[in-house]
Protein backbone atom coordinates (compact mmCIF):
# COMPACT_ATOMS: atom_id res chain seq x y z
CA UNK A 1 0.00 0.00 0.00
CA UNK A 2 1.12 2.87 -1.07
CA UNK A 3 1.87 6.37 1.42
CA UNK A 4 -0.86 8.11 -0.45
CA UNK A 5 -3.28 5.45 -0.50
CA UNK A 6 -2.55 5.26 3.81
CA UNK A 7 -3.47 8.96 3.80
CA UNK A 8 -6.11 9.55 1.99
CA UNK A 9 -8.19 6.71 4.38
CA UNK A 10 -7.36 9.11 7.23
CA UNK A 11 -10.79 11.53 7.75
CA UNK A 12 -9.71 15.42 7.34
CA UNK A 13 -8.75 17.22 10.02
CA UNK A 14 -11.74 19.41 9.80
CA UNK A 15 -14.03 16.14 9.67
CA UNK A 16 -12.54 15.37 13.15
CA UNK A 17 -12.43 18.90 14.66
CA UNK A 18 -16.28 19.26 13.53
CA UNK A 19 -16.91 15.92 15.64
CA UNK A 20 -15.17 17.41 18.68
CA UNK A 21 -17.13 20.32 18.09
CA UNK A 22 -20.43 18.50 17.62
CA UNK A 23 -19.75 16.78 21.18
CA UNK A 24 -19.13 19.63 22.67
CA UNK A 25 -22.26 21.26 21.54
CA UNK A 26 -24.51 17.78 22.60
CA UNK A 27 -22.05 17.70 26.05
CA UNK A 28 -22.53 21.20 27.04
CA UNK A 29 -26.41 21.19 26.15
CA UNK A 30 -27.64 18.69 27.73
CA UNK A 31 -24.99 19.80 30.93
CA UNK A 32 -26.99 23.50 30.72
CA UNK A 33 -30.21 21.30 31.09
CA UNK A 34 -29.60 19.04 33.82
CA UNK A 35 -28.01 21.95 35.91
CA UNK A 36 -30.78 23.96 35.35
CA UNK A 37 -33.30 21.55 35.69
CA UNK A 38 -31.84 19.29 38.55
CA UNK A 39 -30.21 22.82 40.58
CA UNK A 40 -31.77 22.09 43.54
CA UNK A 41 -30.85 18.25 43.81
CA UNK A 42 -27.46 18.73 42.38
CA UNK A 43 -26.94 21.81 44.86
CA UNK A 44 -27.51 19.76 48.10
CA UNK A 45 -26.20 16.88 46.92
CA UNK A 46 -22.77 18.72 45.67
CA UNK A 47 -23.06 21.10 48.63
CA UNK A 48 -22.97 23.89 45.93
CA UNK A 49 -25.78 26.70 45.49
CA UNK A 50 -28.41 26.25 43.66
CA UNK A 51 -28.38 29.50 41.77
CA UNK A 52 -24.52 29.12 40.94
CA UNK A 53 -26.17 26.02 39.20
CA UNK A 54 -28.76 26.93 38.13
CA UNK A 55 -27.06 30.21 35.99
CA UNK A 56 -23.76 28.09 35.20
CA UNK A 57 -26.86 25.88 33.12
CA UNK A 58 -28.42 29.13 31.45
CA UNK A 59 -25.02 30.19 30.66
CA UNK A 60 -23.92 26.98 28.62
CA UNK A 61 -26.82 26.96 26.42
CA UNK A 62 -25.75 30.00 24.76
CA UNK A 63 -21.98 28.07 24.48
CA UNK A 64 -23.68 25.32 23.10
CA UNK A 65 -25.58 27.02 19.99
CA UNK A 66 -22.07 27.96 19.19
CA UNK A 67 -20.42 25.09 19.71
CA UNK A 68 -22.59 23.57 17.30
CA UNK A 69 -22.97 26.62 14.94
CA UNK A 70 -18.83 26.03 14.86
CA UNK A 71 -19.55 22.12 13.87
CA UNK A 72 -21.81 22.89 11.04
CA UNK A 73 -19.95 25.46 9.50
CA UNK A 74 -19.42 24.62 5.51
CA UNK A 75 -15.62 25.21 6.34
CA UNK A 76 -13.10 25.44 9.10
CA UNK A 77 -14.29 28.72 10.78
CA UNK A 78 -11.44 29.77 12.45
CA UNK A 79 -12.91 32.31 14.62
CA UNK A 80 -15.89 30.23 16.14
CA UNK A 81 -13.30 27.35 16.61
CA UNK A 82 -11.17 30.23 18.46
CA UNK A 83 -13.89 31.53 20.44
CA UNK A 84 -15.30 27.63 21.74
CA UNK A 85 -11.57 26.93 22.65
CA UNK A 86 -11.20 29.85 24.52
CA UNK A 87 -14.61 29.97 26.23
CA UNK A 88 -13.55 26.78 27.26
CA UNK A 89 -10.71 27.52 29.06
CA UNK A 90 -12.68 30.34 30.74
CA UNK A 91 -15.24 27.78 31.88
CA UNK A 92 -12.02 25.72 33.25
CA UNK A 93 -10.86 28.64 34.90
CA UNK A 94 -14.10 29.58 36.57
CA UNK A 95 -14.63 25.50 37.58
CA UNK A 96 -11.33 25.63 39.73
CA UNK A 97 -11.92 29.10 40.98
CA UNK A 98 -15.29 28.09 42.43
CA UNK A 99 -13.81 24.69 43.88
CA UNK A 100 -11.34 27.03 45.77
CA UNK A 101 -13.53 29.63 46.54
CA UNK A 102 -16.75 27.69 47.73
CA UNK A 103 -14.23 24.31 48.99
CA UNK A 104 -17.67 22.17 48.67
CA UNK A 105 -17.85 18.84 50.08
CA UNK A 106 -15.57 16.39 48.34
CA UNK A 107 -18.53 15.09 45.90
CA UNK A 108 -19.03 18.59 45.04
CA UNK A 109 -15.28 19.28 44.81
CA UNK A 110 -14.87 15.92 42.53
CA UNK A 111 -18.02 16.92 40.33
CA UNK A 112 -16.07 20.28 39.75
CA UNK A 113 -12.80 19.03 39.20
CA UNK A 114 -14.19 16.17 36.94
CA UNK A 115 -15.83 18.15 34.73
CA UNK A 116 -13.15 20.81 34.18
CA UNK A 117 -11.23 17.75 33.23
CA UNK A 118 -13.41 16.76 30.61
CA UNK A 119 -13.62 20.29 29.25
CA UNK A 120 -9.94 20.71 28.81
CA UNK A 121 -10.21 17.23 27.05
CA UNK A 122 -12.33 18.58 24.58
CA UNK A 123 -10.34 21.91 24.49
CA UNK A 124 -7.48 20.00 23.23
CA UNK A 125 -9.13 18.05 20.62
CA UNK A 126 -10.72 21.12 19.33
CA UNK A 127 -7.23 23.05 19.26
CA UNK A 128 -5.40 19.79 17.99
CA UNK A 129 -8.18 19.43 15.51
CA UNK A 130 -7.85 23.14 14.60
CA UNK A 131 -3.48 22.65 14.09
CA UNK A 132 -3.77 19.67 12.01
CA UNK A 133 -6.16 21.52 9.63
CA UNK A 134 -4.15 25.05 9.72
CA UNK A 135 -1.48 21.92 8.67
CA UNK A 136 -3.54 20.10 6.30
CA UNK A 137 -4.34 23.14 4.24
CA UNK A 138 -0.86 24.76 4.13
CA UNK A 139 1.10 21.87 3.27
CA UNK A 140 0.04 18.74 1.02
CA UNK A 141 2.34 16.19 0.03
Amino acid sequence: MTEHAITRRQPPAFASLRNVLGIDAVTCLAMGLALMALARPLGGLFDLPPRLLFFAGLVLLPCAALMYAAARSAGPNRALAWSVILGNLAWIVASVGVAVALAPASLGMAFLLAQAAVVAVLAGLEYRGLRGNVRSSVYRP
